[in-house]
């Protein structure tokens, strides 16, 4: 068990935008940093990330935190597993205290599948530089190919011996469960190497660990594949995998771009070259998962080809999914016969890179010019590639990139650029129907998943759509803040939530040096009569454990409640502390223009919590009017002679709530 004093090292030295940056790629927006969520699929950037207030937001889905909870849910770390990813991001040594037998075997099987996987790294990598076979066999290839050892060592290289269960017998000598080494496909049902006679690829997660592992034939004339990867297990999905993404995401961010190519020593190849913003799709079609993770770093994808024109075409009738996800796609063909690989070593690094800067065509004016020499002179071909043509310009969802295409492309293929406007519409409408269609088989498979999973009950709730007026909250649609929701924030609860937002935003901010009181200790005095009645429990909850920290004599600060061990009040803590909206630099910057009469809205505590005191007792008052309104009426009609007492209260409320609405500047109809 980690000693807390090791946990709050880590959590004070911590820098959200460090972290988050190994994953996001964020650009400057004022005082924030703002990029595309990791957790949800997005066009537009709802991302924030605040480095003042050491958090992350999304305005699209919900999500937020600090840095510790952001490795959590990317990573699926659980706290512990955080909190010594970080340490080791930041050079931080832990101490422990004696965990318990169970605690550490739980520890131990949790970490047991990556821990197997480094094993079979390191055995492959030593196979490779320390065994005779290993020289001459894999070290001789990878040598041939121009890899220097550094590389090799870098990216994981090595041998796996021709012996049926070589590694297998080694692991389970080591100590390492023979049931682990098959979950991870290193080892066959049958006791056997998975693994024979191959130079071996690690493949590594988006952290630096490693998933998995691909393997290389030498043999000629076998009558084996010539490259196998490792079987889908928990922690490889080639689906979400991109070769070389480990190595390359901080030089995509750089170069704002990505190039893609085919195999694993394409990229080692670029990347020993100097070119690293490369990674490979290791020969399969891209996935929505992959793209989205180049889209984290990048809007920008250039793919290389090498010159075989049927590949391309084939190749190109997968690119519907870049053009969905609102990439800008450019596609380079190499001189005929060569790869990336072997072209850079024939031409040189610098020869390489200009090439590819020149010779790159955009996908779409590439795919025109491509369709129209293929049908030139037979107009029913060309019909049936213009519409080809029409609907990969139909999946790129922005409607100004949009008709910007079709107007170029009706200039290449010399037709009626409306002709080709109304294609797209269809083609566009169709999409439509098609998503929409896909959606609600997913929706009906959840709800028969959800089914099987009550034994077979009817679900407790209506599952078809809400009426109109109702729609569900889609992702791409911020939340606007502060608003009350309508669950959680019913009669007062807005003015409730406004005070909770200052006491965790500014409750530790001195309100009277005089007196030595506090912001927190100003809102406590002033609700104190009142805290029984709160609307909102959460947030009577959040003023009760301010009330307890102050009664401790200890400094209350944001902290307090963004690594509170309730997660519901972690994520109210997250929600109150972020905006989609600032204050414009600009002000100054451009027009000279300084706020005078107040400090900056983040520094104004002290006025903005007399000013939230005053309109929440203002609110408190016009209820208890209300309340005793209706007492006076149900006193009059008894007959009884107490609605006179009342009567004087009611004089009394309103002129407390008249003389308060005029300290506020407010008019009480």
């Amino acid at each position: 068990m980690i000693k807390q004093k090791s946990i709050d090292e880590v959590l004070e030295t911590a820098r959200v935008e460090d972290v988050v940056e190994d994953f996001v790629s964020l650009k400057r927006r004022g005082v924030n940093l703002i990029g595309l969520c990791p957790f949800h699929n997005e066009k537009t950037p709802s991302f924030t990330v605040s480095p003042s207030k050491g958090i992350y937001k999304c305005f699209g889905c919900g999500a937020g935190g600090d840095a510790l909870k952001f490795v959590m849910e990317h990573e699926h770390l659980n706290f512990p597993e955080g909190i010594r990813y970080l340490a080791k991001k930041y050079g931080i040594e832990l101490e422990e205290k004696q965990l318990s037998q169970e605690a550490r075997e739980e520890r131990q099987y949790e970490e047991s599948l990556y821990l197997v996987n480094q094993f079979a790294k390191d055995f492959y990598q030593k196979q490779l530089f320390e065994t005779d076979r290993g020289k001459s066999v894999g070290l001789s290839y990878f040598k041939r190919r121009g890899f220097r050892e550094e590389i090799m060592r870098k990216f994981g290289l090595g041998y796996a011996p021709a012996g049926k269960d070589t590694f297998t017998l080694t692991a389970v000598q080591t100590g390492y469960d023979a049931e682990l080494l098959k979950k991870l496909g290193l080892t066959s049902q049958y006791g056997r190497d998975f693994f024979r006679d191959r130079v071996m690829f690690a493949i590594h997660s988006l952290s630096g660990k490693v998933i998995g592992f691909g393997g290389r034939i030498l043999a000629k004339d076998v009558k084996a594949p010539k490259y196998v990867n490792t079987p889908e297990t928990d922690v490889y999905n080639k689906r979400k995998v991109l070769y070389g993404a480990y190595f390359a995401k901080q030089a995509i961010r750089k170069h704002d771009e990505c190039i893609m190519v085919e195999g694993y020593t394409d990229v080692i190849s670029l990347h020993q070259a100097g070119i690293e913003n490369v990674v490979a799709s290791s020969g399969t079609s891209l996935t929505v998962e992959q793209i989205q993770l180049v889209k984290r770093n990048t809007e920008n994808i250039k793919i290389l080809y090498d010159g075989d024109i049927a590949g391309v075409k084939a190749a190109l009738r997968g690119m519907g999914l870049v053009l969905e996800q609102g990439m800008n796609v450019k596609i380079v063909l190499l001189p005929e016969g060569e790869d990336p690989d072997s072209y850079l070593q024939s031409v040189g690094t610098d020869a390489f890179n200009t090439y590819i800067t020149q010779q790159a065509q955009d996908f779409l004016m590439f795919q025109a010019n491509l369709l129209k020499a293929e049908a030139d002179g037979d107009p029913i071909k060309q019909s049936k590639l213009i519409q080809e043509l029409v609907a990969s310009i139909a999946r790129i969802p922005d409607p100004i990139k949009r008709s910007l295409y079709i107007r170029e492309c009706a200039k290449i293929m010399e037709v009626e650029e409306q002709l080709l406007v109304n294609e797209a519409n269809k083609a566009v409408g169709q999409h439509i129907k098609q998503r929409s269609k896909e959606r609600e088989r997913e929706q009906r498979r959840r709800e028969r998943e959800a089914q099987q999973d009550r034994g077979g009950e009817e679900p407790p709730f209506p599952t078809e759509e809400p009426p109109l007026g109702h729609e569900r909250h889609m992702p791409d649609e911020p939340p606007m803040p502060g608003q009350p929701s309508a669950a959680t924030d019913q009669g007062d609860g807005f003015q409730e939530r406004d005070i909770v937002r200052i006491l965790i935003n500014g409750g530790g901010v001195v309100f009277d040096k005089e007196e030595g009181i506090t912001v927190a200790d100003y809102i406590l005095s002033n609700v104190e009569d009142v805290l029984d009645d709160f609307d909102n429990k959460l947030y009577q909850k959040v003023i009760r454990l301010v009330a307890e920290h102050q009664a401790a004599g200890q400094e209350l600060s944001p902290s307090f409640f963004l690594h509170h061990p309730d997660a519901e009040v972690q994520q109210l803590a997250v929600d109150l502390s972020s905006t989609p909206y600032e204050y414009s630099e600009n002000w100054a910057k451009r027009w000279d223009i300084f706020l005078t009469t107040q400090k900056m809205p983040e520094e104004n505590f002290v006025k903005d919590s007399s000013s939230a005191m005053k309109r929440f007792r203002l609110r408190k008052l016009n209820r208890m009017i209300e309340e005793n309104a209706e007492k006076i009426k149900a006193l009059y009609k008894a007959g009884s002679d107490e609605y006179m007492l009342h009567l004087k209260l009611d004089q009394r409320l309103k002129a407390m709530r008249n003389e308060l609405a005029a300290e506020l500047g407010t008019v009480v109809f």
